[in-house]
């Protein structure tokens, strides 16, 4: 799809003069959106309106086989106290939230019995190391100084980096050769920031010192466009406080230099039992459309 994509513009390239130098960086970012994908492939939700994009990162042709989990009883799952939607307290005091529910599809795939505990974030990687649990899914990001630290399942979901416009803009695809002379918030000192910094030279960056202060520029018409962190913008988008002002437009942006390589389970270093069982729990989580339940529970606009 992505070489039918450049292809295409290629030919509109070729149909409209336009600036060279300009169709070079275009044809650089279409290739680093096809080529960053980090093996995810996307679906959309039957029936869903507009349709919601859920990713997948798993291959169907590469199915895992079941582990021997003849030694293992139960696994142990520890997650963080207070960050909605991923994992919270309910009204009753018990875990809640995508990564909990997650966590439960998997026990019930895997038929273990599964305990959740909620611990400050600060502590979870600690207590895993101690033996007090089997799995941490936290939303951990995946990163080198992590895995110094702890092993991974594969990633479950990514954070992409997406533009906004409001709802009016005549913007449709916020493309390096469309934007000359446009200008987008973001938040300085992100890797948002530098990736618009390397990638689209012709735009005007207006950095801003948060997320909050960055969407209200946007949603005021300061500015044409916000680039950001695509999950944090997806539960604006459907909240209250964006009044319905913007929608997303273009991407997602993935490439893994710039927006990490997901989230994954952490795992005690050397853990490979639980490892592999929790990733093959993963698949037949996906495997079996539940994920794309989960997804469309918690993300009616999708970050992807």
């Amino acid at each position: 799809m992505c070489a039918a994509m450049m292809l295409s513009r290629l030919v509109r390239y070729f149909l409209a003069p336009i600036p060279w130098p300009a169709v070079a960086v275009g044809l650089c970012v279409l290739m680093h959106l096809c080529a960053s994908s980090g093996g995810a492939a996307f679906g959309q939700a039957v029936g869903a309106e507009p349709p919601v994009q859920v990713p997948g990162f798993w291959d169907p042709r590469r199915r895992p086989e079941r582990p021997d989990l003849g030694r293992v009883v139960g696994i142990r799952f520890l997650t963080e106290i207070d960050y909605p939607p991923f994992n919270f307290a309910g009204p009753d005091g018990n875990p809640q939230g995508f990564n909990v529910d997650l966590a439960r599809m998997m026990c019930e795939e895997l038929k273990l019995a599964c305990t959740i505990q909620m611990r400050r974030f600060e502590t979870l990687l600690a207590a895993l190391n101690e033996n007090r649990g089997d799995g941490v899914i936290a939303s951990i990001a995946v990163t080198p100084e992590m895995r110094a630290k702890v092993d991974f399942t594969d990633p479950y979901y990514r954070t992409p980096g997406r533009f906004v416009a409001r709802r009016d803009s005549p913007i449709d695809n916020p493309l390096p050769e469309k934007l000359e002379g446009k200008t987008v918030a973001v938040v300085a000192g992100t890797a948002h920031e530098a990736y618009l910094k390397a990638l689209f030279t012709e735009v005007e960056l207006r950095p801003y010192p948060n997320p909050e202060v960055a969407r209200l520029a946007l949603r005021q018409g300061d500015v044409d466009l916000l680039f950001g962190d695509a999950v944090s913008l997806a539960f604006w988008l459907n909240g209250t406080d964006s009044a319905n002002c913007c929608a997303f437009r273009g991407g997602p942006y993935m490439d893994s230099r710039y927006f990490g390589e997901g989230v994954g389970i952490a795992v005690k270093k050397g853990n490979e039992t639980i490892r592999l069982a929790l990733n093959w729990a993963l698949f037949r989580v996906w495997e079996q459309g539940h994920f794309t339940d989960l997804w469309l529970r918690y993300f009616p606009v999708s970050p992807f």
